[in-house]
């Protein structure tokens, strides 16, 4: 018996190891599967957001799979920080909200809400719609490789006009988000000097906004003039809290819809009848939506810190132990989602997916993210008649588990004839 406990040991070790695996960032959910019945284990070693793989040191963590599990752990910021000390010492910074704990966290959140409030992100929805549909219908028929055509494009625009940015710096929306979040595979010397660019260029434009207002100048509205104008009975943001945060939207917000754009655009490819299906009834577009977050969402794993001893599962994590809360894994729990694997847009509990988070780290970006999404989704039902996988198989992102999505993605559109029928 002994000798059995050690083998199963060894191959639970070795299915940690393979997380960070190039192969298991492209495909993980079979490894998911497979180590969850021995969830939490000790032992899987990656790098946080912002953090410089090769310069810096791995993170050590438990992991999470198990949907209660995870979701306890993300509601529960008392016992699990999201600080991340790592990223502190880093060249990078601290994120926005991403890397706070309670009371600053609400402080910083409640007065962020003043200035991106449900109201300004309602009233970019033309903007949103008319940036995708011009987008849209540029493309002719053929082969598009849509990752860098309109995945990565969409966000960087989208987010370009609600922070009142100049339209060519665009182009470095992608690199730096891409490097930022791990999702591209750089030399460290790459990774810093994009960071640092980052970080200098919303230093230089945040701080001349903020002294021409001083000024008493008149400036166009925008996300960074109102963050910056943003009273919450006193409370103000400093501007290096301005700075952060509109640092934290590239990183976190382009990054993430980026992804989650591409896989969408995947899956009306791949599902023909249930194109047609949207096609038919926009009704269904937000379950669309929602189950591809579920089923393939781009965010797989956040990482946070115990604050005190808590037992999980029948299993101790001391204070100080750093968890990996897999939000990924959790939404493919078959206890919570029959087969898991399969694409079903008729779930009863497609609310309860995790990919967005839970508890006071719920994405301040997800109606934005959504409504990106929507707009694309029907921009491409109104004016492709046809939509398929193009001649280059697809690439997934293999650099890192923080998102689950496509490098490249090659679509071959053929779009509808003028006057044809819906």
């Amino acid at each position: 018996m002994k000798n059995v406990w050690l083998a199963g040991e060894q191959d639970v070790d070795a299915l940690v190891a393979a997380l960070p695996r190039g192969d298991t960032i492209a495909a993980p959910y079979a490894l998911y599967d497979r180590l969850r019945p021995f969830a939490p284990v000790y032992g899987y070693r990656d790098y946080p957001p912002g953090t410089v793989p090769e310069a810096d040191e791995a993170v050590t963590a438990w992991v999470l799979l198990d949907y209660d599990q995870v979701s306890a752990a993300a509601r529960d910021h008392r016992a699990f920080s999201s600080r991340d000390p790592l990223q502190e010492q880093s060249s990078a910074p601290t994120l926005m909200l991403v890397n706070h704990d309670n009371p600053e966290h609400d402080r910083l959140r409640g007065i962020v809400n003043l200035a991106f409030s449900r109201r300004r992100v309602e009233e970019l929805e033309p903007r949103v719609r008319a940036v995708v549909d011009d987008m849209v219908a540029d493309l002719g028929p053929g082969d598009v490789e849509v990752m860098e055509a309109l995945a990565s494009r969409i966000p960087a625009r989208v987010m370009v006009g609600l922070l009142g940015l100049p339209e060519e710096i665009v182009e470095k929306f992608r690199h730096w988000a891409t490097a930022f979040m791990l999702s591209a595979d750089l030399r460290p010397a790459e990774r810093e000097a994009s960071n640092a660019e980052l970080v200098g260029y919303f230093i230089e434009t945040v701080s001349e906004i903020d002294r021409q207002l001083k000024a008493g100048k008149c400036e166009p509205d925008s996300l960074i003039t109102a963050l910056l104008k943003a009273d919450a009975g006193g409370e103000k943001l400093t501007l290096d809290e301005v700075i952060r945060f509109c640092i934290t939207l590239v990183v976190a917000g382009s990054e993430t819809t980026t992804f989650l754009l591409g896989n969408l655009m995947h899956n009306l490819a791949i599902m023909p009848d249930l194109r047609a299906r949207l096609a038919d009834d926009r009704s269904f577009v937000g379950a669309f939506i929602d189950e591809s977050l579920r089923h393939g969402g781009p965010p797989q794993r956040l990482f946070r810190i115990a604050t005190q001893d808590v037992e999980i599962g029948g299993k101790t994590i001391r204070e100080g132990e750093w968890v990996a809360l897999f939000f990924a894994a959790a939404n493919h729990d078959p206890a919570m989602f029959p087969e898991p694997e399969k694409f079903d847009i008729t779930r009863p509990n497609l609310n309860k997916q995790l990919t967005f988070g839970v508890g006071i780290h719920h994405c301040l970006g997800s109606a934005l993210a959504r409504m990106e999404g929507r707009a694309l989704v029907e921009a491409i039902l109104d004016r492709m008649g046809h939509v398929s996988l193009g001649h280059e198989a697809p690439v997934h992102q293999r650099a890192s588990l923080l998102n689950h999505g496509f490098d490249r993605l090659t679509l071959r559109f053929q779009p509808r004839m003028k006057g044809a029928a819906e």
